[in-house]
């Protein structure tokens, strides 16, 4: 099981909402938890509605602050335990491990001065001693000193709260893979701040449950926060795709489609059936080498973000960074226009783009799309 957690920052632009939506198709999580969301509970609904999740529960905005979202697939067994402006809890029932554990999605108070709150309410949360526990989210704060870089040093006493209330509740961090920082601010050497707000922490009972578990600090290209994709069962396989020929109007958009449709016509024989036949496979191939040259794209510029993060932040690498960050949402643009054009659909309408309605669209078009035989 896959959970994506994320301090968003706010899902009031459809831009936005778009790339939520594309790092979702690209996770595939089956839970996800967002905070910040800074909507009413009406407007989030319709935002993970968007995003595919039929089933959650959205807490409301306070003003322009705050707001927290917890989504779960249709094949998930969850059930919610309680949830406030602060934290949702639910149960799972886990058809891998045949076991029911708690996922608790967490948003630490960023007012320092009520920074005990949020601990309070974590130790109140701990009644259930004996069931395996998860909770995961944006603590703002840290453990300790070296989890932050830049700013003025973090309070002592602020961190050794934090560490007690870890301690009281019996939960230990679960670590990371990916950058160290979950949150940057500053552009510039002298400005530039890093720190590690958001994790994941675990009983000693859900370690033992998913041993093998990974955490990851996902690339991005919005919001000052990463996100971070806990898998339970990295090792599991999603099956094998059959690939099916179809032609993709999107196509049409490429340079070198026209060109290479000509090219092959003409190098083939004179029977119409082979000519078509010809047709079909070397579009094949050379769909195959477009796509895996745009994945390649999106893959080098993430790679190249999180090289980036993991230097000495300069004024150099801080300019490298958003202008990878640029491009990073052109190529993300051109996927959107890709599922667009694939739905043939003009539902879309003030740049709303990219939504669950798109994919939905597009899937129930593939049994039309498809030329099952042809006669003769």
């Amino acid at each position: 099981m896959k959970i994506l957690s994320w301090n968003v920052r706010g899902l009031g632009q459809p831009r936005t909402v778009g790339r939520l939506s594309q790092k979702i198709r690209d996770e595939n999580p089956s839970i996800i938890f967002l905070i910040e969301t800074k909507l009413s509970a009406g407007r989030m609904e319709k935002v993970r509605k968007r995003c595919g999740f039929n089933n959650g529960i959205d807490v409301e905005a306070i003003g322009r602050s705050g707001g927290l979202s917890m989504g779960w697939k249709s094949t998930c067994d969850v059930t919610l335990r309680s949830y406030s402006v602060r934290h949702i809890d639910v149960e799972i029932k886990d058809e891998d491990t045949g076991s029911t554990w708690r996922c608790t999605g967490f948003y630490g108070n960023p007012e320092t001065s009520r920074r005990m709150e949020s601990w309070n309410l974590l130790r109140s949360l701990d009644d259930s001693p004996d069931m395996p526990w998860l909770v995961i989210g944006d603590f703002n704060e840290i453990l300790f000193a070296g989890e932050k870089h830049g700013g003025l040093l973090r309070n002592q006493r602020q961190m050794d709260l934090f560490r007690s209330a870890l301690e009281d509740c019996a939960l230990d961090d679960l670590g990371y893979s990916g950058s160290w920082f979950t949150w940057e601010k500053g552009r510039s050497e002298q400005s530039n701040m890093r720190i590690r707000l958001d994790r994941g922490i675990a009983n000693n009972i859900w370690w033992s449950l998913f041993p093998n578990f990974t955490l990851q600090h996902l690339q991005h290209s919005f919001s000052d926060h990463c996100p971070l994709l806990l898998n339970t069962t990295p090792n599991g396989n999603g099956g094998n795709r059959v690939w099916h020929f179809r032609f993709e109007a999107s196509w049409l958009l490429e340079d070198s489609c026209e060109t290479t449709v000509a090219d092959i016509w003409h190098d083939s024989g004179d029977d119409l059936l082979e000519k078509l036949s010809m047709v079909l496979k070397g579009l094949d191939t050379w769909f195959r080498k477009i796509r895996r040259e745009k994945n390649l794209s999106v893959n080098d510029l993430n790679k190249k973000l999180a090289d980036l993060n993991d230097l000495q932040p300069t004024d150099d690498i801080l300019g490298d960074i958003v202008e990878t960050k640029l491009a990073l949402n052109l190529e993300l643009d051109r996927k959107e226009l890709y599922w667009e054009q694939r739905a043939r659909s003009n539902w879309l309408k003030h740049g709303d783009r990219n939504t669950f309605y798109f994919h939905r669209s597009a899937t129930q078009r593939r049994k039309k799309q498809s030329i099952e035989a042809v006669y003769y």
